[in-house]
């Protein structure tokens, strides 16, 4: 889809029963021009049916930071207090735009809701996030405010010695924000929403949209925000931790886990995927569960593999598939992250996560 036809989708979504013309004064551009990106988008199934009714499902809204890592490797060991010889990286991550590039990837239309700063990190945050396939015309740009970002320092082994996180332009993903993209979330398939917002914020997306909400906890710190909102959620992905924190369950059996899921469904939870390191993953509904093992796979770098594996989830969730065949997804997108070394494989597709999953 192009940007122009996410502009024109965003305006139907507005207004249903705006003209051709009407399209064309906001935007810009000739009638002419605007039917024939109208019919585009009745091609590509995008609009069913006269009045402009949108169809259902179209993409994704992600809600949830956006930042720049800047990471440093000593080349020997550290020595406190002083400068260390070694290697400085950066890089583009946080928990929902890592979750909303591999939706990208994996072939979904994604829209992303988020904040920057108007200074540099902001600027390649935007540029190589919109390279990536996310459409980020809706994210909030704040010329007050500091790009969220995360600084880390680790030995030769890889190992964090220390970090620092500046990640309070968070704050401004506020409801009022979010209710300037009402249209654009009541008309999404599925909203994806990680912790790192503000909690106000996650309750105003439970509680006002249809679709449903998949939540990632981010930290046991930030997972308390959801325990509120847990009957409103569609499906969650804690980690052990999290889990733990959220069912009141100590969990150190498969049993345990099966308590502390049971637990979380009885507060009105629809799905929960226990994400349990090297024990696999547990998934329950008030219907069915299942336990799988991970996938084999040649373990390079763990960071970034529980955002595959959500992405995997809703993408899963967007196919139609089963209980089985979605955690089947997410270990397989677990799979192809875990084997690269950047946070974000390169090499993950829709065809290389079926072929991880038979």
């Amino acid at each position: 889809m192009t940007q122009r036809e996410r502009q024109i989708l965003e305006l139907i979504a507005q207004d249903p029963m705006i003209s051709q013309s009407e399209l064309a004064d906001k935007l810009g551009i000739a009638r002419s021009s605007a039917a024939v990106h109208i019919s585009n988008l009745i091609k590509k199934g995008h609009i069913v049916g006269k009045g402009y009714v949108l169809r259902s499902g179209s993409y994704a809204v992600v809600v949830g930071g956006a930042n720049v890592d800047i990471g440093g490797r000593s080349l020997a060991p550290l020595v406190p207090g002083d400068s260390n010889p070694g290697r400085v990286g950066l890089s583009i991550g946080g928990v929902g735009r890592n979750i909303a590039h591999n939706l990208s990837l994996l072939g979904a239309d994604v829209r992303m809701l988020t904040a920057c700063g108007e200074d540099l990190y902001g600027q390649q945050l935007c540029t190589a996030s919109s390279a990536a396939g996310i459409d980020m015309s809706h994210i909030l740009k704040l010329r007050d405010e500091r790009t969220s970002t995360y600084l880390y320092v680790t030995g030769p082994d890889g190992e964090m010695a220390l970090a620092v996180s500046d990640m309070t332009i968070c704050d401004r993903i506020d409801p009022d924000y979010l209710a300037s993209h009402y249209a654009l979330l009541q008309n999404a398939r599925v909203i994806v929403c990680d912790a790192n917002i503000p909690a106000s914020s996650l309750h105003y997306l439970a509680e006002q949209f249809r679709a449903p909400i998949f939540c990632d906890p981010v930290s046991t710190a930030k997972a308390e925000k959801l325990r509120p909102i847990l009957s409103r959620i569609h499906t969650l992905k804690p980690n052990r931790l999290e889990a733990e924190l959220l069912s009141g369950v100590r969990i150190e059996s498969r049993a345990d886990a099966e308590t502390a899921a049971r637990a979380l469904l009885d507060t009105g939870l629809q799905r929960v995927f226990l994400s349990l390191g090297g024990d696999g993953m547990y998934a329950a509904t008030q219907q069915e569960s299942c336990w799988m093992d991970n996938l084999p796979c040649r373990m390079v770098n763990t960071t970034g593999c529980g955002d595959s594996a959500m992405a995997a989830l809703v993408w899963a969730y967007l196919e139609g598939l089963s209980l089985p065949d979605s955690v089947r997804a997410a270990l397989a997108a677990g799979s192809i992250t875990i084997e690269s070394p950047e946070t974000i494989s390169p090499e993950m597709s829709e065809e290389l996560l079926r072929q991880r999953m038979t």
